[in-house]
């Protein structure tokens, strides 16, 4: 769930390491099942915890689990069909500041409808379009544009 603690709105540690075991993912899959060891190994988070994780994605249907020996996980589809929305609603519910229905008063307190309207409402749209127009694809080749150690500089 999204909280919001003083000045900052945070996406919770379930939020924040889910993403980041799909781009992990993403980046080092291949077409290849993935452990969680392989995944904890990568990004510092606890095999147990992503354990909890993974469970969520599963069952959503974002990743796809095999077992045995050579088993782990695979993104269920392309990355360019998972959008960051998608994920982090997964793990946090909605992605909203304020809930929308719970703020509206109708007739009762207009300072506070028309904040809601020109504010919340805004703003939950904003992060919203946001989220659902980034998609996996996307992170991966930023981050593979901006940390790229093989690439090659040439002087002429």
């Amino acid at each position: 769930m999204l909280e919001f603690w003083g000045e900052k709105m945070k996406i919770s540690t379930k939020g924040r390491y889910g993403l980041r075991a799909m781009v992990d993912m993403a980046i080092h899959c291949a077409g290849e099942h993935i452990s969680i060891k392989n995944v904890s190994e990568r990004q510092g988070i606890s095999e147990n915890y992503l354990e909890q994780v993974f469970s969520i994605l599963r069952k959503a249907g974002l990743v796809r689990s095999i077992k045995g020996a050579q088993g782990g996980y695979i993104l269920s589809t392309h990355p360019s069909e998972i959008t960051v929305g998608r994920i982090l609603r997964v793990m946090e519910g909605n992605l909203e500041i304020v809930d929308s229905v719970a703020e509206t008063v109708e007739g009762k307190n207009r300072l506070e409808n028309t904040i809601k309207t020109l504010v919340w409402d805004r703003l939950n749209q904003s992060i919203n379009q946001l989220a659902d127009s980034l998609t996996l694809e996307e992170l991966v080749e930023h981050y593979r544009k901006n940390n790229n150690k093989d690439s090659f500089t040439y002087y002429i």
